[in-house]
């Protein structure tokens, strides 16, 4: 992993690209250039080591791809597209591009052929979903590069040789980690200056982890780890992450409806060096058309869906008999889709599960069709423990949001409620989690018994008497902060008061009556 030092020159020196640039290109545009071009780096670079190391260990020690001909390459194709799931030629690598970029008149033309060819390289192949329209947001030709081609082409210039002078290591020492970091850098920066649109596109990284960590309580190991509304994919990864890549055996899956979103996730997919082949992401609406139907059920699920967003809900007369959605008997109300994605993630979590979920706190405790959903997750005892969070954790809201965890096979007919509002640092002008915070939470959590002002262990009998609501200021009691006041004491003074007004009433009457004489 990069140390300090190294990931602040990393960001430096990528922040010095997006600064050399800002005005001609919308930061959040502007994201997709850089991360698109980096991920073409890390490509580039990461099929050039894995030749060189197989031709070196042949004996060979000086062989270099970079350096062979088209001509001599192209015999491979078939094998490394089967080995890594693309190709690229030697002439059209990264460090071969940047070489020749000042010089070449239709580098916008050049780009765009070689991003076509190695989307191209994997038709017919497995990996073919997996690199379909990568590319596809990098739209060299755009007007927002400049109004000329030469004026394209010299943005294009700068971001290439930008990019070509970050320090990104030595693939065989990590360098997975620095692309990471690097990616993770800059949606953090565009996101937390995007508003809105920033926030539905990534999860702040310390929700991610107390996300995953709760998920995952009890496990080393999981057969595969799903978000049905992934976004750029930062929870899946944080399973990767925390687990160990190696420990989720059958890999990450995720659906997003964004097109432009559903292409990072899967560019942040290869850039935290997950194979073609332990990922799969698709690009569809969860809700309507889920892609995922013939997958075994997933062991974690982990998601923080859009908050009360339309949906087609009963205008849609098919999806009361949807098998996600018909075991509660009614459908989420049309404006408001959270309790579907709940359902969706519940009818597909494995039996030994968790699904932990990030969910807006009005459907704690709202009536009508969202009543009578969490009477069916109670009654069946679905609910493990509902989490009250800090406001301000996420870009563009700051709503305190809730998380609702989930599982299939509970131990008890209780429901855990955790008041976790305190569990933060101020940070500017919104509030982090800390490492310290997280492991809080998770250790009340795992404890699963009451503590005083936070946490309360409710028998489901008493949920049902309380009509449903998962509110968890419903169970758990805010300690009063007020200054406690002797009553006793307190009179004591007011008396004491009111004997010194009276001695002083009596002197300034003295006063007035000798004045008068």
């Amino acid at each position: 992993m990069i140390n300090n030092r190294e990931r602040e020159e990393l960001h430096k020196a990528i922040w010095s690209i997006a600064d050399d640039l800002r005005g001609s290109v919308d930061g959040w545009d502007f994201k997709q250039y850089i991360l698109g071009i980096m991920f073409y780096r890390y490509i580039s670079e990461n099929i050039t080591n894995y030749i060189n190391e197989g031709e070196r260990n042949a004996g060979d020690t000086n062989f270099d791809y970079a350096k062979l001909k088209d001509s001599e390459a192209e015999p491979e194709r078939n094998n490394l597209v089967k080995e890594k799931g693309f190709f690229i030629l030697p002439s059209e690598l990264f460090s071969n591009v940047v070489k020749s970029a000042r010089d070449d008149e239709n580098l916008n033309e050049t780009l765009e052929r070689i991003f076509n060819n190695i989307e191209n390289s994997a038709k017919g192949a497995e990996s073919e979903d997996d690199f379909s329209g990568l590319f596809d947001d990098i739209d060299v030709n755009s007007n927002k590069l400049g109004a000329t081609v030469g004026k394209r082409n010299e943005k294009l210039v700068k971001i290439l040789e930008g990019i070509a002078n970050i320090n990104l290591g030595n693939y065989q020492d990590n360098q997975i980690d620095a692309f990471g970091d690097a990616y993770e850098f800059l949606m953090t920066m565009y996101a937390s200056n995007a508003g809105k649109s920033g926030g539905e596109f990534y999860t702040p990284q310390e929700v991610s982890e107390l996300l995953t960590k709760l998920a995952i309580v009890g496990k080393t190991s999981v057969n595969k780890v799903y978000d049905p509304a992934c976004g750029s994919g930062s929870l899946l990864l944080k399973s990767a992450k925390i687990l160990g890549k190696e420990n989720v055996r059958n890999g990450f899956y995720g659906q997003e409806i964004n097109l432009t979103t559903y292409n990072l996730c899967r560019i942040n997919m290869f850039l935290h060096d997950i194979g073609y082949d332990k990922f799969d992401i698709a690009c569809e609406d969860t809700l309507t058309s889920p892609q995922h139907w013939d997958d075994e059920p997933f062991e974690v699920i982990v998601s923080n869906p859009p908050y009360s967003i339309k949906w087609a809900g009963d205008d849609n007369a098919v999806l009361i008999n949807d098998p996600r959605y018909s075991p509660a008997g009614v459908l989420a109300p049309k404006s408001k889709a959270d309790f579907a994605f709940i359902m969706h993630s519940l009818s597909w979590l494995a039996t030994n599960g968790t699904a932990s979920i990030v969910c807006f706190p009005g459907i704690l405790y709202r009536g009508g069709a969202e009543q009578k959903i969490r009477k069916y997750l109670i009654d069946n005892n679905f609910v493990d423990c509902i989490i009250q969070l800090p406001d301000n954790l996420f870009f563009g809201t700051s709503i305190a949001t809730c998380i609702m965890v989930l599982k299939k096979s509970k131990k008890d007919n209780s429901t855990l409620f955790i008041d976790a509002t305190n569990e933060c640092v101020k940070v500017t002008n919104n509030n982090k989690l800390t490492d310290e915070n997280i492991n809080n939470i998770v250790d009340i959590f795992t404890k699963r018994e009451d503590k005083e002002y936070v946490a309360k262990l409710v028998f489901n009998k008493e949920i049902e008497e309380n009509d449903y609501n998962l509110s968890v200021s419903t169970y758990v009691e805010k300690e009063d902060t007020r200054e406690k006041i002797d009553i006793v004491e307190l009179n004591k003074e007011i008396d004491k008061i009111v004997a010194r007004e009276q001695v002083l009433r009596d002197e300034i009457k003295k006063i007035i009556s000798e004045i008068e004489e």
